[in-house]
């Protein structure tokens, strides 16, 4: 019984992502709306900087907050 289940489970689950796939429609990104008013593009190091480097250092200061500011006992 359990294979006849997870025969129907899979069914569903690729026919439901199938139609999600076939039913949405493409972004249409190079057609411009009215009022579209796109500025520059970013540069490498702009990109680099706010895609890399200021999550990870987000998360350094983050870190160092938690280890500094830890009020459990030392053991």
């Amino acid at each position: 019984m359990d294979k006849k289940n997870a025969l129907r489970a899979g069914a569903v689950a690729a026919g439901t992502t199938l139609m999600m796939l076939l039913m949405s429609s493409p972004a249409l990104a190079l057609t411009r709306d009215d009022g579209d008013d796109p500025g520059s593009g970013l540069s490498l190091a702009e990109t680099l900087g706010l895609y890399v480097a200021a999550p990870i250092v987000l998360f350094a200061v983050i870190a160092g907050l938690v280890m500094v500011l830890d009020k459990s006992k030392k053991v």
